[in-house]
């Protein structure tokens, strides 16, 4: 499921976070007065950076960075850590894997926890409260039980259409649609001028969680709407949010307008495609902006707008974390773990490089296409944390929900819907909900 921002992060988003961002000054001021050096650290000896020693292995999804900038991160908290090592490993079908992983107990000292019920976290996860961070971030009890923190969010995104420019103007296209007709007559424009209109990744199947997430939840104006399937038996529905979302990519694949072989689409290729204009949109996060354009686009082509999803013109958005880091609560090195989750969130310079939104409350964004976003006047929708139940639920009933979208896009929309709505009740029932 996805999560969603708070109210008060949504509040300072609406006055904040499009300002230009200023260079962070350190803590201290020119008019301190240094004080003596007393006894007790004048006999001191001991570097609090050689505590930090050993070796940790961080599980990413992120593929596309291995032998890339991991090599730069590795080596850069070598020079901060000169008695500590960082290792990377990247994997495919990520969630899906890493439950798999840490339900053995086979699993690296720093992973992105997956979906599983707040209530677990501490048989996994060691408590983060110690790093000083609780009161310096957004989403603190998104993944926190007992009073405890035990993952902390990557950074934020919001969602909508990353689109190439010059395949707008390439294909006469003047305006951007703020319709759900307007998107399809724009689709058609594309799709005559001989450019595929919109990149799905329908192969991978990871990129179409907007359309499981985002998209219905706008659609039905409830950030809770996946927390409120355990009020239902059959919570997907043709005439419903989630029936609607799915149904735009449906018509979108049955007008010709994705990939034209939706079945061997390539994710690392679609990002040159959309860079030189071969493709035109993508719906996915401000996450995605950033590798368009080290794929090749320049950034004044690469623009971004709310996902029109009917005809009343209404703009929204969603707000939402991303992957929340956490800790294995028996990695060798727990030290070392959690000055590289801190080096991540302070140093790294990740958020920027991924086109986040930063996690810290006290980092604006660089993203010069949420300027652009953010001119739309979208009403940004703002939510609750997943629930244990619906959480429970889905994981007991075994739905991947980006498996129903291909499911649904493919098949019986209808057949397909009673297939996972008898998977969900059964689950409810069998956990007593």
């Amino acid at each position: 499921m996805k999560k969603i921002l708070t109210v008060a992060f949504a509040t300072t988003m609406s006055l904040s976070f499009l300002a230009a961002c200023g260079n962070e000054g350190g803590s201290g001021t020119a008019s301190e007065t240094k004080k003596p050096v007393t006894t007790e650290t004048a006999k001191s000896t001991t570097n609090p950076k050689d505590n930090i020693k050993g070796k940790v292995t961080f599980l990413t999804n992120r593929t596309d960075m291995i032998d890339k900038e991991y090599k730069d991160y590795a080596k850069r908290f070598k020079e901060k850590y000169p008695n500590a090592d960082i290792e990377f490993e990247a994997i495919r079908d990520y969630d899906k894997n890493v439950k798999v992983r840490i339900s053995t107990g086979d699993y690296p000292d720093i992973v992105l926890i997956p979906t599983i019920p707040n209530a677990d976290l501490p048989k996994y996860f060691a408590p983060l409260d110690d790093m000083g961070l609780n009161d310096k971030i957004y989403f603190k009890d998104f993944k926190a039980t007992g009073g405890k923190l035990f993952g902390i969010a990557q950074g934020t995104n919001t969602s909508g259409i990353v689109y190439n420019k010059k395949a707008f103007a390439d294909a006469g296209i003047t305006a951007i649609p703020k319709t759900l007709d307007e998107f399809y007559a724009a689709s058609e424009k594309l799709k005559a001028k001989g450019i595929v209109p919109l990149a799905s990744n329908f192969k991978d199947k990871w990129p179409l969680g907007s359309w499981v997430w985002d998209l219905p939840t706008l659609i039905a104006g409830n950030a809770a709407l996946g927390n409120d399937r355990v009020k239902s038996d059959t919570p997907y529905t043709l005439d419903g949010p989630y029936g609607k979302s799915m149904g735009i990519l449906k018509t979108m694949h049955q007008k010709g307008y994705l990939e034209p072989d939706i079945n061997s689409t390539n994710w690392e290729q679609s990002k040159k495609d959309v860079a030189s204009g071969k493709f035109a949109m993508y719906y996915l996060g401000n996450w995605v902006i950033n590798q368009i354009i080290e794929n090749g686009a320049k950034s004044e082509d690469i623009g971004f707008f709310p996902m029109p999803f009917d005809n009343s013109g209404k703009q929204m958005a969603p707000l939402s974390p991303d992957w929340f880091y956490g800790i294995n609560k028996n990695s060798k090195n727990l030290e070392t773990a959690k000055a590289f989750l801190n080096w991540l969130i302070v140093d790294s310079g990740y958020d920027n490089f991924s086109g986040f939104i930063p996690v810290l409350k006290d980092k604006q964004p660089e993203l010069k296409q949420l300027a652009e976003f953010k001119s739309y006047n979208p009403t940004f929708l703002e939510g609750v944390a997943d629930s244990d139940q619906a959480t429970a639920t889905q994981n007991k009933a075994q739905i991947e929900p980006q498996a129903i979208v291909q499911d649904f896009v493919l098949g019986d929309s209808k057949a397909i819907f009673d297939k996972y709505n008898k998977q969900w009740a059964d689950a409810k029932k069998s956990l007593g909900y």
